[in-house]
């Protein structure tokens, strides 16, 4: 029969090689973050409205969120609208007339809500142009607690559930003529 000693010295030498090769893997699951809301593709604001024959004048604006997946959490977007200063080359909000205020879109069990929300400006009588962007803010909140809040710029490329004009139209900026 093995002796105590002769026992555990066996089992380490059986045990030491599986450790070994188990132990990067461990490191990585370790070392992974788990994937953020806020890296989410699902996570978006475009331009899908921009001056058109059906919409003159119009910026249309519509954001996409992903759920949390967290019972009583709840989904809000705010729309805004911002021009370029020629002059200075930066961007600035637009303080009158071009915040929606904050939209609820429903509840954050959903894998992602869209909205949208469009704003009419008067063209410029000069023959000029304004160029506009939108920017929304996305929030999280449980009741009146606000648990994540996250600002986009508009971008191109993405794919609107509904709204855009002409069909599939999705850009980052938007020139009122």
């Amino acid at each position: 029969m093995l002796g105590f000693r002769m026992a555990r010295a066996l089992a380490v030498a059986l045990l030491a090689p599986l450790l070994a090769a188990l132990a990067p893997a461990a490191e990585a699951v370790v070392k992974r973050k788990p994937p953020s809301i806020f890296d989410s593709p699902l996570l978006w604001a475009t331009v899908n409205v921009c001056d058109t024959k059906n919409s003159p004048d119009t910026i249309g604006i519509r954001g996409s969120m992903p759920g949390s997946a967290v019972r009583g959490e709840r989904m809000y977007m705010r729309f805004q609208v911002q021009y370029l200063s020629k002059s200075e080359q930066r961007w600035h909000n637009i303080t009158q007339g071009a915040d929606s205020g904050w939209v609820s879109v429903g509840s954050a069990r959903y894998k992602a809500r869209q909205a949208g929300w469009s704003f009419r400006f008067a063209a410029p009588t000069d023959g000029s142009t304004e160029l506009l962007r939108g920017a929304v803010t996305f929030e999280w909140r449980n009741g009146p607690v606000v648990v994540r809040h996250v600002r986009k710029r508009t971008t191109g490329g993405h794919a609107s559930a509904a709204g855009a004009d002409p069909a599939g139209y999705s850009a980052a900026v938007c020139e009122i003529r």
